[in-house]
């Protein structure tokens, strides 16, 4: 918030939900496919947060369109995609295990990566044109990564139930 920057604002929220997706999926692991399924369907929900926080970014943002600092833009992102493709790399081997809850986990650091690479882009690229809309253009992609992955684990989810009630 410092430095202005919508898309690091939308990262930062995001750390806070993967720690939660994380807490959640390492409490529910050991659990039977119906809960697993049933906390699934809640971390969808909780993958919907940071598009929430984002909106409310992005009003902010509209309010007072200043670019935000390129060079803390970049750091901050370089640092944080060292940290979350380490994170990718080592639960990538596990994203089709114990279904949707494995997908969330990798699904989130994936994100958190490509969103890092963004933000970096987007530092480069405010140095350049001393705009506001890079970041904002790499925020709303945050969000709409954040949309598809909640999609795509809430679809994990529903799967997961329809077996679990198939087997029962």
């Amino acid at each position: 918030m410092r430095i202005g920057s919508v898309s690091l604002f939308a990262d930062s929220i995001d750390f806070l939900e993967d720690a939660s997706i994380n807490l959640l999926i390492v409490v529910a692991l050991g659990w039977s496919m119906r809960a697993r399924a049933y906390v699934g369907m809640a971390l969808a929900s909780i993958l919907l947060l940071p598009a929430v926080a984002m909106l409310w970014s992005v009003w902010v943002k509209i309010g007072h369109f200043i670019s935000p600092d390129p060079v803390p833009l970049s750091v901050t992102g370089a640092g944080a995609l060292v940290v979350n493709l380490a994170c990718a790399f080592l639960l990538a081997r596990y994203r089709k295990h114990s279904g949707s809850l494995t997908k969330a986990a990798f699904l989130s650091a994936r994100n958190d990566a490509l969103a890092n690479m963004a933000i970096i882009g987007a530092g480069v690229i405010t140095t350049f044109v001393h705009s506001a809309w890079p970041d904002l253009v790499v925020g709303l992609g945050i969000m709409l990564m954040n949309a598809d992955a909640a999609r795509e684990v809430w679809k994990a989810a529903r799967d997961e139930h329809r077996l679990s009630s198939a087997i029962a």
